[in-house]
């Protein structure tokens, strides 16, 4: 168990450094299990963990998903969704933030990334927002909270991510995941319904389109809807797999796109080397995240953690809040694939043995991951809508971002308060 802390804390330290999270996590399990077991039995151990991996059917699902996430960002297929909300929303005082966010929702449920959806918004809504007397700080906040739906709506790299660490079902973590996301979205909105109302000259209305313009734009909407019922009704009704609802997913957002005429052969090679690089990434970071999960059972650490919390005297309730608080504080200084990487092997022995659902705490760990996203020091979300918008100063996008980080919070206690929210649709689908 002591040479199980000191790799933690030696990944961790990796981890602030800025070392590529993928070899850290490799070089401190082969490390650790090398002192534990031998070299003989690390060197075992790394082909078999890497072929077992690669081999993995669930695993397949990731690049799929990212694959239909970059067909419907790089072909301007978000474009038309940002023009309907924009169409029905901007005579609404705040109107085109409340579109901005309808839009990150939309693109969320099609995307599953969270640095996308912000990255693309930036793109697509803030100029608009500008252009109508928007001041910054709402502008750019509410894309950057905005973008922290793209990893808990479904589908969501993150929850396939977790699923996979947790050998949980990945199809009932997307739907279990749907009502929390929309309760998020709601939140959202009515930040932005409240800074409008009481501060006008932040949120001016915008044209009112006419009757023509709302038909046609919500015309263009149409892949969204076909996408999403064909992920999330079929997973509901039982007719396929995550992965086959990936390849679907992928499939028919490649048919709309070039149906459409958007798919060049420039655009369609850019597409699948962006999906092909950020996979392999992916790829190699949880590589990491599975031999360091199997160094985790070998030390000793997380049979470690749980006597520690039993012989603590806190009630269930309280090693819940325990975890947590952990969990919380990590997000202000870690990034999220970090933080689920390093700390869901170590924490879920623990709440497996304390009886919670592994599902329900799932969504959980995403909401928790969320708020790490926009909240200093390192709000990864701030720094890739900074990364877009270079004019917009960092401060100001985090002063933005508070009555949304409180609202989470308020979310996350709902959540926690409330386990139905997550799993009602889950058994309502068993």
């Amino acid at each position: 168990m002591t040479i199980g802390l000191y790799c933690l804390l030696a990944v961790l330290v990796l981890a602030f450094l800025r070392v590529p999270l993928g070899l850290a996590l490799l070089t401190v399990s082969i490390g650790g299990i090398t002192l534990l077991n031998g070299w003989d039995v690390a060197r075992t151990m790394i082909p078999m963990t890497l072929s077992e991996a690669v081999f993995s059917y669930e695993l397949a699902v990731v690049p799929l998903f990212i694959l239909m996430g970059n067909v419907l960002s790089r072909t301007g297929i978000s474009h038309d969704l940002f023009r309907a909300a924009n169409a029905y929303l901007a005579p609404v005082r705040g109107g085109l933030a409340l579109a901005t966010m309808v839009t990150c929702a939309g693109f969320s449920a099609v995307c599953g990334s969270s640095f996308a959806t912000a990255a693309t918004m930036a793109k697509v809504a803030y100029p608009s927002m500008r252009r109508y007397g928007y001041s910054d700080q709402l502008a750019s906040a509410t894309i950057a909270a905005g973008g922290t739906l793209g990893i808990l709506i479904p589908p969501s790299i993150i929850l396939m991510i977790y699923g996979i660490l947790t050998q949980t079902n990945i199809g009932h973590l997307f739907v279990a995941g749907v009502l929390p996301g929309l309760l998020g979205l709601a939140m959202y909105m009515l930040v932005i319904f409240v800074i409008a109302t009481f501060k006008p000259e932040q949120a001016p209305r915008g044209n009112a389109a006419s009757r023509s313009e709302r038909l046609k734009a919500l015309a263009g909407v149409w892949p969204f809807f076909v996408l999403f019922t064909l992920i999330i009704g079929g997973l509901y009704a039982g007719l396929f797999t995550p992965t086959e609802a990936g390849g679907i997913g992928a499939g028919v957002a490649l048919l709309v796109a070039t149906f459409q005429g958007r798919m060049a052969w420039n655009t369609l090679r850019e597409t699948l080397l962006e999906t092909a690089y950020t996979s392999v990434m992916l790829y190699f970071v949880l590589f990491g995240a599975m031999l360091f999960s199997q160094f985790v059972s070998f030390s000793g650490l997380a049979d470690g953690v749980l006597n520690i919390i039993q012989q603590s005297g806190l009630s269930k309730f309280g090693v819940l809040l325990s975890i947590l608080a952990v969990f919380l504080v990590l997000g202000c200084v870690l990034d999220t694939m970090a933080i689920i990487l390093i700390f869901v092997p170590l924490f879920s022995p623990t709440l497996v043995a304390q009886g919670y659902d592994l599902i329900w705490f799932g969504i959980i760990v995403v909401v928790l991951t969320e708020i790490g996203l926009i909240t200093p020091p390192i709000g990864m979300n701030v720094f890739v809508l900074k990364a877009n918008l270079p004019n917009v100063a960092v401060g100001k996008i985090f002063k933005g971002l508070l009555p949304f980080i409180g609202v989470d919070l308020m979310r996350l206690s709902l959540l926690v308060a409330f386990p139905s929210i997550s799993l009602v649709l889950v058994k309502l689908m068993q």
